[in-house]
C-alpha cells in the first residue's frame, strides 16, 4: 500500500470541511428539485460510460484491496452497476410522472396526484465488501431521485475509495456529489449533520447507531443491513444443483457477503451426500485443495483482522467438537481461508450465533423441518433464506411460515440481481429497499396533491346546525 493510501485509511477529514460541503449541497438540493428526466439522465449516463471507460483501474483497485478476480469484479461491481444505471435511464421519465389518483366517494369532485419530490440532501455510508456497487448503486438512485449526495465509502478499502472519489470527481460538481473519506470520526461527525436522508450498508450493530443518530434530526433512513441467513435443503432437491449453486454463493468474494447464505440445514437422508457434493463442486469451481491457494480465481479476507475474526470461529466450533471434512489451509500472510465445511457443530458454538462473513460453511443435520422453522424464526430475521426442494408443498411450507428480507428457491444471491425486485431487510437485517423503482422511490419524498374542481366540501362546514348538521349525519350513515 503506498504512504499516500496509508494517510486516507487513518486521517480523518476535516470537520469544517465537511461542514462546509453539506451546506453548498443544501443550497444546490433546491435548484435540483426542479431539474429535469433529460438532464438527471445525463449525468447518469456520463457515470455509467466511465465505470465502462475506467475497467481496467476498477479491476487493480479491487485486487488491491483484497486480491479480487476480475471476472468476479465484473459480475459482483460492474455489471450491478451498468445495470442499475441502465434501468434508471430506461425508466426515470415514467418513474418521475405524477401518479394520477381516483377520487373516493368523499372526494368526489376533486383530482388527486401523488408527485415524487427530491429529499434533498443525502448520506451514503457504504461497506467494504462490495465497495463500488455498494456506493454507485445507490447513488444511482440518489440521483435519479435529484438529491444531492455525500458519499462515505469504507476506509478498509481505500484503493476502491480513491477511485471512487476520482471518478465521481469527473462526473459531478462537489455540490451535488462529493466523495468525504475517513473512518470512525469522520462517520459520527457526518452523523451529526442534518441530512434529508441517509442510506448506510453495514452490520445491525452499526445499523443502530446510524438510525439513533437520524432520530436526533428526524432523519428518514434506508438500512441494508445483514445477520445470519439460512438455507434449508429438503432431500427432495437436486443435491448437485443445491451444491453448485450454494458454493457459488458461499465462497463468492471468500463469503463476505451480507445475502450469502450463513448456515445450512440438511435433511439427514443426504447430509453426507452433500457434503460430498460440495467437494465436487468446490473442485470444480475452485480447483483441488492443494492448488487452490494459489489459484487466482479465488479472492481473499479484506483485512488481516477479519481474517483473525473467522479463523476464531472455526478454532471455537473445532475445539467444542466440531469436525472439518472440507477446509484447514489457512495464510495470514495475505488474508488466505481456504473454503471450510463444518459438521457436528455443537449448539454453543460462536460460529451459529455471529454472522460468519467468510468461507465456512456449517451443515446441521434435520430430520423435521418444522423444527428448523422453529428454530429460524426464534432468531432475528435474516436478509436472505435459501430453500432447495423439488417438492412444492415443501417450500410452500417453508416460504409462508418465515420471514426474511427475500429468498431464493433453488439458488442463491440472484435476488440482488433482479432489477424488478426490491432489495432490502426486515427488521434486525434492514429497514427500507434498494434497486429500480424501489431504490428511486426511496430517495423521492411522495407528496400527495388534491385539487379542488367542484366538490361538496362546503356543506361539511360550521355553523354545525340545521341542514348541515342533518347532512353530516346523513353522510356519515351512508358511508357506513
Amino acid at each position: 500500500m503506498s504512504s499516500a493510501l496509508k494517510d486516507i485509511v487513518t486521517a480523518e477529514a476535516d470537520s469544517q470541511e465537511t461542514q462546509r460541503l453539506f451546506d453548498a449541497q443544501r443550497k444546490r438540493a433546491l435548484v435540483l428539485r426542479t431539474s429535469s428526466a433529460d438532464e438527471r439522465i445525463a449525468k447518469l449516463k456520463r457515470l455509467r460510460d466511465l465505470v465502462h471507460e475506467r475497467t481496467r483501474d476498477i479491476y487493480a483497485a479491487c485486487h488491491a484491496d483484497f486480491s479480487k478476480p476480475a471476472p468476479e469484479v465484473d459480475i459482483t461491481e460492474i455489471l450491478p452497476i451498468v445495470m442499475e444505471a441502465n434501468h434508471a435511464i430506461r425508466h426515470l421519465k415514467n418513474w418521475m410522472k405524477p401518479d394520477r389518483k381516483r377520487p373516493t366517494l368523499l372526494m368526489f369532485g376533486t383530482s388527486a396526484e401523488v408527485r415524487h419530490e427530491p429529499r434533498g440532501v443525502c448520506l451514503i455510508i457504504s461497506p467494504w465488501n462490495y465497495p463500488l456497487n455498494l456506493s454507485l448503486g445507490p447513488l444511482i438512485s440518489a440521483i435519479a431521485a435529484g438529491n444531492t449526495v455525500i458519499l462515505k465509502p469504507s476506509e478498509m478499502t481505500p484503493h476502491c475509495s480513491a477511485f471512487m472519489a476520482d471518478l465521481l470527481a469527473d462526473v459531478f460538481e462537489e455540490d451535488e456529489v462529493a466523495v468525504v473519506q475517513g473512518a470512525v470520526e469522520t462517520s459520527q461527525h457526518l452523523l451529526s449533520l442534518a441530512f434529508d436522508h441517509i442510506f448506510f450498508t453495514g452490520s445491525p450493530a452499526v445499523g443502530k447507531i446510524v438510525m439513533k443518530a437520524a432520530a436526533e434530526h428526524l432523519t428518514s433512513v434506508t438500512l441494508e443491513l445483514g445477520g445470519k441467513s439460512p438455507t434449508i435443503i429438503d432431500k427432495s432437491a437436486d443435491l448437485k444443483t443445491a451444491a453448485q449453486n450454494l458454493v457459488w454463493g458461499k465462497f463468492a468474494n471468500n463469503g463476505q457477503t451480507c445475502i450469502a447464505p450463513d448456515y445450512m440445514y440438511v435433511h439427514a437422508d443426504i447430509a453426507d451426500a452433500f457434503v460430498e457434493a460440495t467437494r465436487k463442486a468446490l473442485e470444480k469451481l475452485y480447483g483441488k485443495r492443494d492448488k487452490m491457494a494459489a489459484n487466482g480465481d479465488y479472492c481473499r479476507i479484506v483485512n488481516n483482522k477479519h481474517h483473525a475474526r473467522v479463523q476464531g470461529l472455526i478454532d471455537d466450533a473445532t475445539e467444542r467438537g466440531a469436525h472439518m471434512p472440507i477446509g484447514g489451509g489457512a495464510n495470514s500472510d495475505d488474508n488466505y481461508l481456504a473454503p471450510t465445511v463444518l459438521t457436528d457443530v455443537d449448539a454453543e458454538s460462536r460460529i451459529l450465533d455471529e454472522e460468519i462473513f467468510g468461507p465456512v460453511m456449517p451443515i446441521l443435520p434435520f430430520t423435521d423441518v418444522n423444527h428448523v422453522i422453529a428454530a429460524i424464526n426464534a432468531k432475528p430475521k435474516p436478509l436472505a433464506l435459501y430453500v432447495f426442494a423439488r417438492d412444492n408443498e415443501f417450500i410452500k411450507q417453508v416460504l409462508a411460515n418465515t420471514s426474511a428480507g427475500g429468498s431464493c428457491v433453488n439458488h442463491s444471491m440472484v435476488q440482488f440481481l433482479h432489477a424488478n425486485l426490491p432489495f432490502g431487510g426486515v427488521n434486525n437485517s434492514g429497514i427500507g429497499n434498494s434497486h429500480g423503482h424501489y431504490g428511486f422511490k426511496a430517495f423521492s419524498h411522495e407528496r400527495a396533491i388534491v385539487r379542488e374542481r367542484f366538490s361538496l366540501a362546503f356543506l361539511f362546514l360550521p355553523p354545525y346546525k340545521g341542514f348541515t348538521k342533518w347532512f353530516i349525519r346523513f353522510a356519515v350513515r351512508w358511508l357506513n
